[in-house]
């Protein structure tokens, strides 16, 4: 993969700026984790949180977290044409407020994460990617991005990856807290909660020919 080359924002100031949030978000947010957690566990039981690998900054896996939202998978197999069936009604609820992400407040801390970043996405999706897709890894994953505020889950793969790009080729302070502004609005509207006819989102299989 191509070396960056980093601004003085990127280099000095993103890392420390995410660190900060991230602890305050957790101290704030802490009376909501605990409720959060009592909900998960009394609508779907143990255990609350749900892990999964996730590749990260220059694809370095790494244990991702959130709230769980879906029901155990049949025969323990996740197969995402279940994801309708598994995902309940507080699940949905959950998700419609991003609440379910909130445990990837740690994840920033720990340095996995980012505050604004492309969406950290499946590991089986590595070998997906086009080049220029794949340049989305060239950065620490977010909790929000570029994609997140310009359709959410509402737009096609390609049109998330490209406003991935967009962001990864203009990392700026202006640019990261416009972008965490306008997350608040789109969970507030509940925007782009899921793709049209799909419970969240369909399964990225690739974008054809590779240039």
């Amino acid at each position: 993969m191509k070396h960056r080359e980093y601004g003085f924002y990127e280099k000095y100031v993103k890392r420390p700026q995410d660190f900060l949030c991230a602890a305050l978000g957790i101290i704030v947010l802490s009376p909501v984790f605990v409720i959060v957690a009592i909900l998960v566990k009394i609508n779907l039981g143990s255990p609350v949180i749900f892990s999964q690998e996730r590749p990260g900054r220059n694809g370095k896996i790494f244990q991702l977290y959130k709230f769980r939202t879906m029901l155990p998978p049949k025969g323990n197999v996740i197969d995402p044409k279940q994801d309708a069936e598994r995902l309940t009604p507080f699940g949905r609820k959950l998700r419609a407020v991003s609440l379910d992400e909130l445990p990837e407040l740690f994840n920033i801390l720990r340095g996995d994460m980012a505050v604004v970043g492309p969406r950290p996405l499946l590991v089986r999706y590595l070998g997906r990617y086009t080049p220029r897709q794949a340049r989305r890894h060239e950065v620490r994953p977010g909790f929000t991005g570029l994609a997140q505020v310009n359709g959410r889950n509402a737009i096609s793969w390609e049109e998330k990856f490209d406003w991935d790009v967009k962001y990864v080729d203009r990392i700026t302070f202006l640019g990261d807290w416009k972008i965490i502004f306008q997350t608040v609005k789109t969970v507030l509207k509940r925007e782009g909660i899921s793709a049209a006819g799909e419970a969240t989102m369909e399964e990225f299989m690739g974008s054809g020919s590779r240039k």
